[in-house]
């Protein structure tokens, strides 16, 4: 039997798809085991996947041998430290994905991060794989890079700002895959190189979200295909925490509001916008604590809110009135597959792209960038959009003709299919 390993690195919206992914390919008889950092590893074996530790977990990674990005925190804006600290960050990875890839792997399955690292240890030892970002990598004409911030510069700009987004993708894996390759006894090469080398032998490469929300590009190559979203796993007989079961119970259907992996720290301040802004609004609320710790310990005592932990998105957000995001793609999706409208507020890095095609596609208000959700009018504003959002019919109709649209799809099932031509 074929030892398949998935590997994924980053926050929890970039690792629990992966589980959805693995479980379904356990279903069909493979052997599966997902590589991903520790804080994952009771996520990975609820899914029945073996797991295997990698290191540089985002959220408590300190750099060891670099004191100058150990003591600088990247201020926003600060592109050479954040780009810094995402080289120190990938370089220990590479280790940590060697050490993963044992003799027994026979096929690798790597995410949008993993990929360039893990293209050098198919190389050496000779595996096959396949890549599965979550987000369109590849440039096109059609719109511009995922990490530009969404705004359209035209076909020909486009296309040239995703080939310099490349480039810098490229810098930032440069000292990992030099370490990586002479680790592995491999001859000196670029990962311009290297990435060049899989775009010439056009190769597959599956993406985990749905055309509803990104159309495939016109101009893509053959290969580059997008199959539909990877949900996370969870329990089929799974159910919502009796409290959260009580206060849906006590009322009419509440908000949403959570920004997931993003605004660490900022919990205090971001619970006593959201809860003024509900009350506001009348409407009743569900802060998800996540890492900023949105907590009704931070407001005043209400019983139109309650402070949540991890729970299954696709559990609970049918149940809402509307949510209220940081549109992170798992996320934005999941609002999309419960059917109910979003307030977007996206924070940084692939976020704005998804937020305006959220709004493209009538299914959310216009997007509050978080920086803006500050000063005098942070309460006001995010009122004006959950009355939008709950009020306004057409958004609930976009979001349920786009949610019918999502059930005719198996992203699981295309990685599934392309796996089993690949292992025989």
């Amino acid at each position: 039997m074929t030892k398949i390993l998935i590997t994924a690195a980053g926050s929890h919206g970039d690792i629990a798809p992966y589980t959805g992914v693995g479980a379904r390919l356990r279903a069909a008889g493979h052997d599966v085991a997902l590589a991903t950092h520790d804080r994952y590893a009771p996520l990975v074996r609820a899914a029945g996947l073996e797991f295997r530790p990698l290191p540089a977990d985002p959220r408590t990674h300190r750099p060891a041998d670099d004191a100058a990005v150990r003591t600088q925190p990247a201020a926003p804006g600060d592109r050479r430290t954040l780009m810094r600290q995402a080289a120190a960050f990938i370089k220990e990875l590479g280790g940590g994905l060697a050490d993963a890839a044992r003799e027994d792997t026979g096929l690798l399955l790597l995410s949008a991060t993993t990929a360039p690292l893990g293209h050098h240890l198919a190389e050496a030892h000779g595996i096959p794989y396949l890549d599965l970002p979550l987000v369109p990598g590849a440039p096109t004409g059609d719109f511009a890079p995922v990490l530009s911030g969404g705004r359209s510069l035209g076909r020909w700009g486009n296309r040239a700002a995703g080939r310099l987004s490349l480039r810098i993708i490229d810098r930032l894996y440069t000292d990992a895959s030099r370490d990586l390759r002479a680790r592995l006894g491999l001859p000196p090469a670029t990962p311009r190189t290297v990435r060049r080398r899989s775009e010439a032998a056009g190769r597959p490469v599956l993406h985990g979200f749905s055309e509803v929300l990104v159309p495939r590009p016109t101009d893509w190559r053959p290969g580059l295909d997008i199959v539909g979203n990877w949900w996370p796993w969870h329990a089929p007989d799974a159910q919502l925490p009796p409290e959260v079961e009580d206060f849906l119970a006590a009322g009419p259907p509440p908000v949403f509001v959570g920004f997931g992996s993003m605004a660490s720290g900022e919990g205090e301040r971001l619970s006593t916008i959201a809860a003024a802004a509900l009350r506001q609004a009348k409407l009743r609320g569900i802060l998800q604590s996540g890492w900023s710790g949105l907590s009704t310990r931070h407001t005043s005592s209400d019983a139109d809110l309650l402070t949540i932990g991890e729970v299954p998105h696709a559990l609970l957000f049918p149940r809402m009135a509307a949510v209220v995001h940081h549109c992170g793609a798992g996320t934005a999706a999941a609002g999309v597959r419960a059917g109910v409208p979003t307030i977007p507020v996206p924070v940084t890095a692939d976020q704005p792209f998804w937020a305006a095609r959220l709004t493209s596609l009538g299914v959310a208000t216009a997007p509050i960038p978080f920086k803006e959700l500050s000063g005098d009018d942070a309460v006001a504003r995010l009122s004006h959009a959950l009355t939008q959002a709950t009020t306004t019919p057409a958004h609930r109709t976009h979001a349920t003709t786009a949610a019918h649209r999502l059930t005719t799809e198996d992203g699981p099932g295309t990685v599934l299919k392309a796996v089993e031509r690949l292992t025989g």
